[in-house]
């Protein structure tokens, strides 16, 4: 995968370079993006799906011109290693230095948290992709802050549509930082009939997992009734093969569950076969138009379908093109604020709108079946059923 992606960003780099004359000699008729992502670090990965989608987003959204009411967009890219002072000051360089218009990033919560303020000082736009903490949109939110990635309440209210049973018990093993912790607040909040008998949160870092899944299956295994392990994990090393090695249901009868995760990961889940939970995207289950394009092109351009920060990636860049066509190409902040507020449009995933309040991008989510297929090197989502955004009282928690 790495030599396509680095294809790529030759490719971007191409089209950054195509538009930087025009910055001499035409001031101001160019719109500047700065995209603040993970090129290096633990989320790399996910990084690099993002500005792949990022970048066909813009072309697919502006017709490949790469053009809006007459005006180049111009992407400059920046990145943060994982490192939240780096993208903060990073993100001060891209409005100060750069003269970037609007901004768009990061990969990571963490590093999310740290520009947050970066926005506000700066009075810019900072569309965040793909990081998930709800305290993104929640407490330390700004008006400045939109948000086409789901947020850790949506993927709790999915997930609980997926595991609350009555009389289930369940074990989280989540990261400590601010994608685990957020996300297991709001899955907590989400359980109506299930109850969680044990958090485990263990370092982003972790590659021995023995002790904490020791801990898990202690709290569990006298437990009436079905159990689980619920996993929240994102980058490094999952620790779904430790998992699978312990043979955890036959020996006590305790289940493995998850979210949706990108391709890689995913190989994990074929030795899970039936496992439940709900994803934001996979490529196989969204059936609409910009889906269909996004597969096809990406299929003839990498010869592999796109994955899961892809799609965040190019709704990302719809967002951004849909919000300066509404203003005839004017980047003023204001401007583009009121625009984008209650604005729809569609994506991979079909119609998000970013609700007025807090600037969330209200969303479908997909409850999902693991099916192992031998065609596929990873467990394959097979979907139940979609999780449309009018299901999901997605709570309201910035202090606006």
């Amino acid at each position: 995968m790495r030599h396509l992606t680095r294809r790529f960003a030759l490719a971007a780099a191409a089209t950054f370079a195509a538009g930087a004359p025009g910055l001499t000699l035409a001031q101001g008729k160019d719109i500047r993006i700065a995209h603040v992502y993970s090129k290096t670090g633990p989320l790399e990965a996910y990084g690099k799906q993002t500005q792949i989608g990022f970048m066909m987003g813009l072309d697919y959204a502006t017709g490949g011109t790469m053009t809006v009411a007459g005006k180049k967009l111009v992407v400059i890219e920046k990145d943060d290693q994982g490192k939240p002072d780096v993208g903060k000051s990073l993100l001060a360089a891209a409005y100060g230095d750069d003269k970037a218009d609007i901004a768009v990033g990061p990969s990571s919560s963490g590093v999310a948290l740290a520009m947050l303020p970066v926005a506000e000082e700066y009075k810019k736009i900072l569309l965040v992709e793909p990081a998930v903490a709800d305290s993104i949109t929640g407490e330390r939110w700004n008006k400045y802050i939109f948000r086409t990635g789901r947020n850790s309440s949506q993927d709790a209210l999915a997930n609980a549509v997926a595991s609350d049973i009555a009389g289930l018990n369940i074990g989280v093993l989540a990261q400590d930082y601010a994608f685990g912790r957020d996300a297991v607040k709001a899955y907590k909040e989400a359980l109506k009939k299930a109850k969680i008998v044990h958090e485990e949160y263990l370092p982003t870092a972790t590659t021995d997992f023995t002790a904490g899944i020791q801990r898990l299956v202690d709290a569990l295994k006298d437990k009436p009734g079905p159990k689980v392990i619920a996993v929240v994990w994102a980058g490094g090393t999952p620790p779904f093969g430790a998992l699978a090695a312990l043979d955890l249901q036959k020996r006590y009868g305790i289940g493995v569950g998850s979210g949706g995760n990108i391709l890689p990961a995913m190989a994990a889940y074929k030795q899970f076969p039936g496992m439940e939970g709900a994803t934001y995207y996979y490529f196989g289950i969204p059936k609409n138009p910009v889906n269909e394009w996004l597969v096809s092109n990406h299929y003839k351009q990498y010869k592999q379908p796109p994955d899961f920060f892809t799609a965040g990636g190019m709704s990302a860049a719809i967002a951004v093109v849909e919000a300066l066509k509404k203003t005839a190409g004017d980047t003023t902040t204001n401007k583009l604020i009121k625009a984008m507020e209650g604005m729809s449009f569609e994506t991979p995933k079909g119609k998000m709108t970013f609700r007025a309040e807090d600037h969330q991008a209200m969303q479908s989510m997909y409850h999902f079946k693991i099916k192992v297929d031998p065609a596929f090197p990873w467990g394959v989502p097979e979907l139940v059923r979609e999780i449309k955004p009018e299901e999901m009282n997605v709570p309201i928690r910035n202090k606006r």
